[in-house]
This record gives structure tokens, C-alpha cells and sequence, in this order.
């Protein structure tokens, strides 16, 4: 079983994350939760969700100490870091979270994920290049899954941005972890 944390600021594309690996599970035909937290969050406030993904029936649909937990910004770092399990993975933006001292009973995994979306020209895809580094990391979907669940999410009008999603969640795929 896969328990996801997603955590960033409103605006960054945490939820839409979610919902793709959401779709993804359930196209696998596996048991999925997709638990968005809005409360009082807006554009520039902190946004996050929980996503569990399961072979087996899902018990309680609550995530109080995630397997996973990706970090798009310092906040969200600092906020959840402390509730991932023992021996679970932090998959951070390196490229602005800059902490040095973190926990040593998990597996980090630094993903500059502003500069590569820079890179592809468009820093709108932190969340895809952080997307891809998850599902390096876990296998907890596979990537066809994805991009499948990507082109279904995406309104038609932002179909042309396709191309460009699989290329950020590629770029993150071949990073050493």
C-alpha cells in the first residue's frame, strides 16, 4: 500500500497531482482514496492531499503518517516532514528547499524540480517533474497509467500542454536517485 503526501502552495498543481495519481490507480484497478485538503487555502496559500493507493481493500481512508510524502516547497517541508513513517520517502523541490537537517530514518530524494521545469521552459510543471519523481521512486503507477490520466484530466484547450507534461515527468524519471 502506497500513502501519499502531496504538499505545496495553492497554485503549484498539488491537487491536480493527486488526481492524476487517483486516476491512474483506479485505471490499474487498484483501491484508491483521493482526499484533497482546500479548508482556507487559495493561490499562494498551502494546499495538500492525500492519495492511497492499494492492491488490497483500503481500511480507513486517512493518512496520518504517509509511506511518501513530496514537499514542493519549504512550508510544506517543514509542516509534514515529521509524519512520514519510519523508512518512508521525502521527495522534495530541491531547488527551493534549501534545509540541510533532515530526518536519517527516511530515504530522501532531491529533486531540483523548479530548475528542470525552467529548463523545459515552463515552470508551470514543478508538479509534473515532481510527479515523475515519485513514480521513479515507488512504482506505485506505472507511467502509461499517467499520461493516460494526464490527457483525461486535462481540459481539450490545454491538450497542447501534453508534450511538454510527459516531458518534465521523463526528465524527473531519469534522475539518480
Amino acid at each position: 500500500m502506497h500513502e501519499l503526501l502531496l504538499a505545496g502552495f495553492g497554485g503549484q498543481g498539488v491537487m491536480l497531482m493527486g488526481k492524476i495519481l487517483a486516476y491512474a490507480g483506479m485505471k490499474e484497478k487498484k483501491q484508491v482514496m483521493f482526499i484533497p485538503s482546500y479548508g482556507s487555502e487559495m493561490r499562494g496559500g498551502t494546499a495538500n492531499c492525500s492519495v492511497i493507493l492499494s492492491d488490497e481493500e483500503i481500511d480507513a481512508p486517512v493518512v496520518s503518517k504517509p509511506t511518501v510524502l513530496v514537499a514542493m516547497n519549504t512550508p510544506s517541508f517543514d509542516k509534514f516532514e515529521a509524519s512520514v513513517k519510519e523508512n518512508g520517502i521525502i521527495i522534495l523541490n530541491s531547488s527551493l528547499i534549501t534545509r540541510e537537517e533532515i530526518r536519517e530514518n527516511v530515504k530522501v530524494i532531491k529533486v531540483p524540480a523548479s530548475d528542470i521545469a525552467k529548463e523545459l521552459g515552463n515552470e508551470r510543471i514543478i508538479n509534473m517533474v515532481l510527479l515523475g519523481a515519485l513514480v521513479a521512486a515507488t512504482n506505485c503507477v506505472k507511467v502509461d497509467s499517467i499520461m493516460a490520466s494526464l490527457k483525461e484530466i486535462l481540459p481539450p484547450h490545454r491538450h497542447d500542454l501534453l508534450p511538454l507534461n510527459q516531458k518534465a515527468i521523463e526528465a524527473a524519471m531519469k534522475l539518480d536517485k
